[in-house]
Formats: structure tokens, C-alpha cells, sequence
């Protein structure tokens, strides 16, 4: 198989000793047509991978913010087929590697094998579902790693040594480190508790690793970027979203924000 857009974005990042700019954004918020320009602003300003959120009614892994642009979506009437046709959308005009990124009701309402067929169609790279659960991936990891697509798992401070080889076993493309324990959200410093799961997660897989929650300026995008592959950036982004409202400066200050992020993580590896 063919490496994935998602390994050669890390493959790049890694021979040229850059981190990746990992950007979240909730689809259909402020609404399906507007999420496609927001992503490429985001990718104009640095993002070098996409998140795209699925809205779900019950996101019991999120904080305020995002749950707040999932009830705008929802009530924007974005499914999971919606957000696949953005997808193909952004996949029209760029090749930045996209990983929908759901929980796991939604995904199985639409059914594992139609979904990992239409996400492939739609240029979805990978999968990754906050709340799926490790010891039960071999329901659906198969399907979906045999249509071609990375699935990516996530690794908490709390996780005994074990979860962290099964988290392992069934990623692809990269491994996703929570930095706390909690749900998603602008902190006021990235927790200390992340480089030690880096260095756990470094002894049992040789994948990229990259770290989210509570990341929300350049300074934390820096601290992330020197003990890890790549820096996740959600509630940020999507606090920006909210405050614009829709104003037709949101992509200018996509943008720019993407821009201060990036270049606090390259600060971190200089």
C-alpha cells in the first residue's frame, strides 16, 4: 500500500526537522459552503493538516467552545455526509492531508464499510473517533485500514503501559497525545504532564506523535514542538470562529492566527 498523504506530511516534516501545524475545525460551522474557505485559510497560514470535525449531539470529550460550534453545525443541518461532500470540496483545490475526526455513534449510524468507501472517494486521509475505544478497534480498523485510509488513536497521561502498545498497534499516520486529562479547551500553559507521556508513548512505537488539548498561542505551539512531531490546535481556532460570527474577515483571521501558530512551532525546533 501506498504511503498515505498523512505519512508523507510527517515523513517531510521529519527530514526537514519542521513540526506540523495540526488545525481542528468543526464542519458546518458557520456553515458546510463557508467550512471549505476557512480550511483553506487555515492551509494559507501554515496548517499542514486538517481535523475536520463531525458534529455529534452528545461530545462528551469536548469543552465549552466546541460544543458551542457543534450545536451551530447541527442546527445547520451538517451530517456525516455533509461533511464528507466538504471534504471533497477542500480535496478539489488542495492536497493538504484531512483526518475526519468524529466520535464513534455517528460513524456507525452511517455504517463502517459505506463510510470508509465515500471518505476515500471524498480524499479523507484518516479517521480518528475520541471516543472509540482500543480493546473494540478490530471491529472496524480493518475496514477502514483496507480502504486505505490512517486510523489514529489517542493516548492519555493516565494510559498504563499497555493501552499505550494498543494505541500503538492500531494507529497509523500518527498517534494523537492528550496533554492533560479533561475535555478539549484554551489552557493557560501546556501541562507538564506531556512530555512524559511522549517519552512513554516513544518506547513502544516508532510513529510520529503529536500533541493536543489546550494549546492557544504560539508559545504553547513552541513548548509542544521540542518533544514532539506535531502540535494540535482546536478550541483556538474555533473560539475565532465563534467571535467573528461569520464576519467577512474570518478568513483573513484564520489566517493570521495559523500564521502566529506556525511560526511559534518552528521557533520551538530553532
Amino acid at each position: 500500500m501506498n504511503p498515505s498523504r498523512i505519512s508523507k506530511l510527517f515523513a517531510r516534516c521529519r527530514a526537514e526537522n519542521e513540526p506540523a501545524l495540526i488545525a481542528y475545525i468543526t464542519a458546518g460551522d458557520p456553515s458546510l459552503e463557508r467550512t471549505v474557505s476557512l480550511v483553506e485559510a487555515m492551509e494559507l497560514g501554515g496548517a499542514d493538516l486538517i481535523e475536520l470535525g463531525v458534529p455529534f449531539s452528545d461530545p462528551i470529550a469536548d469543552g465549552p467552545v466546541i460544543m458551542r460550534a457543534t450545536e451551530r453545525a447541527l442546527a445547520n443541518g451538517a451530517s456525516v455526509a455533509g461533511v464528507l461532500e466538504v471534504a471533497r470540496k477542500i480535496r478539489e483545490r488542495s492536497e493538504i492531508p484531512i483526518l475526519l475526526f468524529s466520535y464513534l455513534n455517528p460513524l456507525l449510524s452511517y455504517g463502517f464499510e459505506r463510510l470508509a468507501k465515500d471518505a476515500v472517494a471524498a480524499g479523507v486521509d484518516g479517521i480518528l473517533m475520541t471516543d472509540a475505544s482500543v480493546e473494540e478497534a478490530g471491529k472496524f480498523v480493518p475496514v477502514v485500514r483496507a480502504a486505505g485510509l490512517d486510523t489514529v488513536f489517542l493516548a492519555a497521561p493516565t494510559s498504563p503501559l499497555e493501552r499505550l502498545r494498543q494505541v500503538a498497534a492500531y494507529s497509523s499516520g500518527f498517534v494523537y497525545l492528550v496533554s492533560r486529562t479533561g475535555v478539549t479547551g484554551v489552557r493557560d500553559q501546556v501541562a507538564d504532564t506531556a512530555a512524559e507521556l511522549v517519552e512513554r508513548m516513544r518506547t513502544v512505537t516508532d510513529l510520529p506523535l503529536a500533541v493536543g488539548f489546550g494549546i492557544a498561542q504560539a508559545a504553547d505551539a513552541a513548548a509542544v514542538a521540542k518533544i514532539a512531531d506535531g502540535v494540535v490546535v482546536g478550541s483556538a481556532f474555533v473560539r475565532i470562529i465563534e467571535g467573528c460570527n461569520g464576519s467577512p474577515e474570518l478568513e483573513s483571521k484564520l489566517a493570521s492566527f495559523t500564521r502566529e501558530l506556525k511560526a511559534g512551532a518552528k521557533a520551538g525546533r530553532a
